[in-house]
């Protein structure tokens, strides 16, 4: 007899101090991230958001979200950060969970969370078709960027420690990692 598939009740009965997530009927509960993941998290967001979501000091088209909930076929992910560009999502729904997969997400990750991330959200992203993942890790300060080729993710940088970058899809940025780092 095979275990029995985790449900959208399960998520809602989660304490609210944890990070729920099902993925292929397994439900994943994480702690809140430590400060060190909420820093990069914070910085990450504010950079983008200013010159993509709304436009100052760069190109915008973009809506970018902190933590949305992806409901993704049968798995509900909750990516640190993702966006959409607005020629596929005009507006932002009211709604709870979003069915249409964001064109990039952003995982910065933490010890309990770095395998989750890489090993069992990563082929949910690619199913979906979502072009850009991002991988943070503050403790390495490490940016990893990837690229959808086909039906796998490519590497396409791997940025450490201090360096002033540009990533795609937001290359029109120089991105400071200090500043992710609270070393700026």
């Amino acid at each position: 007899m095979g275990r029995e598939r985790a449900t959208y009740a399960d998520l809602e009965a989660l304490p609210e101090h944890v990070v729920g997530e099902l993925i292929d009927g397994e439900l994943y509960a994480s702690p809140r991230p430590a400060s060190p993941h909420a820093m990069a998290a914070s910085v990450l967001h504010m950079e983008l958001g200013g010159a993509f979501h709304r436009g100052r000091g760069g190109p915008g088209g973009w809506i970018l979200l902190y933590e949305p909930e992806l409901h993704l076929g049968q798995d509900v992910l909750v990516p640190d950060l993702a966006g959409w560009r607005r020629d596929r999502m005009p507006q932002m729904p009211h709604i709870v969970g979003f069915t249409l997969a964001p064109d990039w997400v952003c995982e910065v990750l933490s010890p309990s969370t770095a395998r989750l991330d890489r090993t069992a959200k990563l082929p949910v992203y690619a199913r979906e078709g979502v072009r850009h993942v991002w991988f943070v890790d503050p403790k390495a300060r490490t940016l990893e960027v990837f690229r959808l080729e086909g039906a796998h993710y490519s590497p396409l940088a791997t940025h450490t420690g201090t360096a002033r970058v540009r990533a795609e899809p937001f290359e029109a940025l120089e991105l400071e990692l200090a500043a992710l780092w609270d070393e700026a």
